[in-house]
């Protein structure tokens, strides 16, 4: 986990430990120096890039997409009603944050239930919208990436344009009913677990 950009989003590298490929989720960063450190992670662990991951469209989580597909030329992933977030238009959204950097368009498409897969491992895709239409969960084996859906103690925000109060309360349920051993990778803040929040987060009181 790297937390990058004036947002404090957390950027993860996840691999294959038997082949050493690798997924990128969330590269918020807007400046080269915080992207070299990380392609200083990957070469000295021996990874291979393989996807960019969004787990949804804000500027504070795909404004590196740009600087990382340049150095390493791989596919965006993010789910389709996402998409248009990276598409041109989008960057006067950027703009008005003042973020310097942009995404390219999407390489492809996300729906619920694909699979993410790297070497030999692979991430479920879970649709939880809410904090946008098309945000995502990425489901591992005792491992659960949640975007801006979930935070230790709280949630997303549900009042930008794009999110949905009624879908985030779906979302926390199917959150909620995973095992409770999972640890939880927010967008921001400390990681926790599933049973933490089930026992702690007044917001998956559900």
């Amino acid at each position: 986990m790297f937390t990058v950009g004036r947002l404090f989003t957390n950027c993860y590298v996840v691999s294959c430990e038997q082949t050493g490929e690798a997924i990128i989720i969330d590269p918020g960063f807007d400046d080269k120096s915080e992207a070299e450190e990380i392609y200083s992670f990957l070469d000295a662990n021996g990874l291979t890039l393989k996807f960019i991951v969004n787990t949804h469209g804000h500027p504070d989580h795909i404004c590196g997409n740009g600087i990382v597909k340049q150095s390493f030329n791989v596919p965006i992933l993010i789910h389709e009603s996402d998409a248009y977030m990276l598409r041109k238009h989008n960057e006067r959204v950027s703009v008005f944050f003042a973020f310097k950097t942009f995404s390219p368009p999407a390489d492809i498409l996300l729906c619920n239930g694909d699979l993410v897969k790297f070497g030999r491992t692979a991430l479920k895709v879970l649709h939880t919208p809410g904090h946008t239409r098309g945000s995502i969960s990425l489901l591992g084996k005792k491992e659960v990436f949640v975007g801006d859906t979930l935070f230790a103690g709280s949630i997303g925000r549900t009042d930008f344009p794009e999110s949905s109060p009624q879908d985030m309360l779906v979302s926390l349920k199917k959150l909620a009913s995973l095992p409770d051993y999972l640890t939880v990778y927010p967008g921001h803040g400390p990681t926790t677990t599933i049973g933490e929040e089930k026992r702690s987060n007044p917001f998956l009181r559900i």
